[in-house]
Formats: structure tokens, C-alpha cells, sequence
């Protein structure tokens, strides 16, 4: 199993299709949200692409420079790699690649938890994000985690 954060230049034709597939499953169908995934963002120069794979793409995560923050979205997981602890190191690749600046977030509600595990904190009102439940955290810079 291996997890890398990549630049968009770094990931071939199959590696992107796999993304954007993963995120469509998940996002636009399993949970019932269109919404304009393919909104710019995926080429910006400082985005990195967070890639769980094993023989096949388990896991991803989107690290996007927001200039005074690092912004992480889209984290998700395959279906059939869900409750296997593999969210763990799929997000500790993403705060790895997010040196020397607070880290924000838009959890969805019942997640809260799980990413207070890994240093963030509730940073405002919950919304309600294409009919679904979230919480703005933040994780202050600090040392790395582990």
C-alpha cells in the first residue's frame, strides 16, 4: 500500500480518471450531491493530489494552497476500503503536505470527531452543505503528528 501527495502534473490520464471517478461515486451518487466537483481547482500549481493505493486507488484527499491556510477537501474512500483505519494515514500524507500553516476543513457533522484525533478543532457554525451536516475546523501549524 502506498499514499503520495502529487502535483496535477504528476498524475497520468488513468490516475486522474481514477480520482474523478472515486469522487463521483462517492460524492455525486453514494451521497446524493451533484455539485461541480471539476470546479478549477485539481491544476492550481499548489495543489496536491493525496493518492491511498493498493492495485487500485482505496483513498484520496485534495490539499489546495488557500494562500494563509492549507485547505483540505474531497477526503473520501473507497466503499470497500472504509473501516480499515486506512483514513488515518490517508490524512496524515495530507497534513504532510501542508508545512508551517494552519489547516482548515469543512467536516461533514458526524466526522467532528475523528478529525479532532488529528489536532483540528470546530472553528465556526455548522451549515448545511448540499443537504448534509458540516463543521468548519481548523488545525493550528504546529509540529508534524507522529
Amino acid at each position: 500500500m502506498s499514499v503520495v501527495a502529487v502535483p496535477f502534473d504528476r498524475l497520468d490520464a488513468r490516475r486522474a480518471y481514477d480520482v474523478w471517478r472515486l469522487r463521483q461515486s462517492v460524492f455525486v451518487v453514494e451521497q446524493a450531491c451533484p455539485y461541480p466537483d471539476l470546479d478549477g481547482r485539481d491544476t492550481e500549481p499548489g495543489t496536491r493530489h493525496v493518492l491511498l493505493d493498493d492495485d487500485g486507488l482505496l483513498g484520496y484527499a485534495r490539499v489546495l494552497d488557500d494562500g494563509e491556510v492549507w485547505r483540505i477537501g474531497r477526503v473520501v474512500l473507497a466503499p470497500e476500503a472504509r473501516g480499515r483505519g486506512l483514513a488515518d494515514p490517508l490524512m496524515q500524507a495530507a497534513l504532510a503536505a501542508c508545512p508551517g500553516r494552519d489547516v482548515v476543513l469543512d467536516a461533514q457533522s458526524p466526522l467532528a470527531g475523528w478529525y479532532s484525533t488529528l489536532g483540528f478543532e470546530v472553528d465556526g457554525p455548522e451549515f448545511v452543505e448540499d443537504g448534509i451536516p458540516h463543521l468548519p475546523m481548523r488545525r493550528r501549524a504546529g509540529p508534524p503528528l507522529g
